[in-house]
């Protein structure tokens, strides 16, 4: 499949380590490369499993070397567009990523999670139904979610299944990639810093599909206005699911309970307060979506609805972390987009000081702060956006707004502004680059300063 071919790995990061493992695996003949000039090549080795036999170079990469290249495994935060990139695919080098590159390896059956919002919870939920029926040691979580599935798919069997969190920058890279099911859940603006445009966007996410059949599923949200129109295009079967229509045929929200309509027969699956440990509609929709997964799996309604009572919220998603004199504290520092945080503000049904900004990735704000419907005292910003949100807001008649410098101030400052039966919610609608590592360390740090705060 790849013995002996060159193999050029771009990025050093997890995903870039996995490819090379996996690489290695296929005895294929491997330089793993980083352009961050501040990092040497002995930091990138030191990276590597011992034994590796990977080449790394790092900064500029020599042109005879990029001249020698049969296939290049793109890192997913490597732009496909960049000079390099474009270099190669003119020169006929076979561009994959790390999805593809994991599918190569596959033995089992796949499902794969797309998505603007809900990727991760659904993800989780779905990978702990599949535990619940097939078995922990025949079920396999990866992608988007943590574990890179280079590092995974060499464990898989045919009687495996492989629940995989996919974004949109994995799903520009993919050519044979073959979920048995496969969902997207909702596409609305995100990263078009790197797509540049909705159309774009959407049809990274849609690719999910692109190598399905009629004997395959593709779980739709029939409420988002892109997952509606693809399913004219779909290649797969088709099963939507909806909170704000009855459908004739699917999974749907009817009062406060999810129904299930098929073949006109409607039956009552769960009552969404009684049965539920998740809140928000969001996670309702995402319950929607595991239950429409999981029954595409063939996994008995009896056992994906046991999952389901008991599950609770993912870290960092609408996540209550305590409750500290009188001051409930969420922590929701996953809703990365301005349509993310809505769905954190929509869950909160107290008086709630609101932390946002972060990095821009060129997202709009007008329907973040218009769902705010008079829930937000006062709204605390910090980062890179702060300036562009608060005009924003201001245009959309809020004015308690204050600025933070730093993450520490901004936590000072709401615990000062928060009096008994407010809520504190962390939800930035912005990208956590700039001032944190990732959206975890900023959620976690937030986590820390809440429980160090006295009752």
């Amino acid at each position: 499949m790849l013995e002996g071919q060159k193999c050029l790995v771009v990025g050093s990061g997890i995903s870039g380590i996995g490819a090379v493992s996996l690489l290695e695996e296929f005895h294929a003949d491997i330089i793993l490369y980083d352009s961050n000039e501040k990092l040497t090549k002995e930091e990138v080795e030191a990276k590597l499993p011992e034994g590796s036999k990977a080449v790394c170079i790092t900064g500029t990469l020599p042109i005879e070397v990029e001249e020698s290249i049969q296939v290049a495994v793109l890192s997913p935060g490597v732009p496909t567009d960049i000079p390099l990139v474009n270099r190669m695919r003119e020169r006929g080098v076979r561009i994959i990523g790390e999805i593809e590159l994991g599918y190569l390896a596959e033995k089992g059956r796949v499902v794969a999670i797309t998505g603007t919002n809900g990727k991760t919870t659904t993800t989780t939920l779905v990978g702990e139904i599949m535990k619940a029926h097939f078995g922990a040691d025949k079920t396999f979580v990866v992608g988007n979610i943590g574990m890179p599935y280079t590092l995974e798919s060499m464990k898989t069997k045919e009687d495996t299944v492989t629940v995989g969190e996919i974004s949109s920058f994995q799903l520009e890279t993919i050519h044979t990639f073959h979920p048995a099911v496969s969902a997207i859940l909702n596409i609305t603006p995100d990263h078009l810093n790197r797509h540049h445009t909705m159309e774009a966007y959407a049809a990274a996410k849609e690719a999910i599909a692109s190598c399905q059949n009629r004997e395959d599923i593709c779980v739709l949200n029939y409420d988002n206005e892109y997952t509606r129109a693809f399913a004219q295009s779909c290649p797969a079967k088709v099963v939507f699911f909806s909170s704000r229509e009855s459908l004739k045929e699917g999974y749907y929200l009817s009062g406060d309970r999810i129904v299930k309509s098929k073949g006109g027969v409607v039956e009552e699956l769960l009552n969404i307060y009684l049965d539920m440990k998740l809140v928000g509609m969001c996670n309702v929709e995402n319950v929607m979506a595991a239950i429409a997964i999981a029954e595409g799996m063939a996994v008995p309604m009896t056992t994906i609805l046991s999952v389901i009572k008991k599950f609770r919220a993912v870290e960092h998603r609408i996540e209550y972390v305590a409750t500290k004199e009188g001051v409930d504290y969420y922590n929701d520092s996953k809703g990365t987009n301005p349509d993310a945080a809505i769905q954190g503000i929509k869950a909160m049904s107290k008086p709630t000081i609101l932390i946002g900004g972060g990095y821009d990735k060129q997202s709009e704000y007008d329907e973040w702060i218009e769902s705010f419907d008079g829930k937000v005292k006062w709204l605390v910003l910090i980062g890179q956006t702060r300036e562009k949100i608060a005009e924003c807001a201001r245009a959309h008649g809020m004015s308690n707004i204050k600025f933070a410098d730093t993450f520490e101030e901004c936590l000072k400052l709401c615990t000062e502004l928060a009096e008994s039966g407010d809520a504190v919610l962390l939800s930035p609608a912005c990208a956590s680059w700039g001032m944190f590592p990732n959206y975890e360390i900023r959620g976690k740090m937030f986590k820390e300063y809440v429980n160090g705060l006295p009752d």
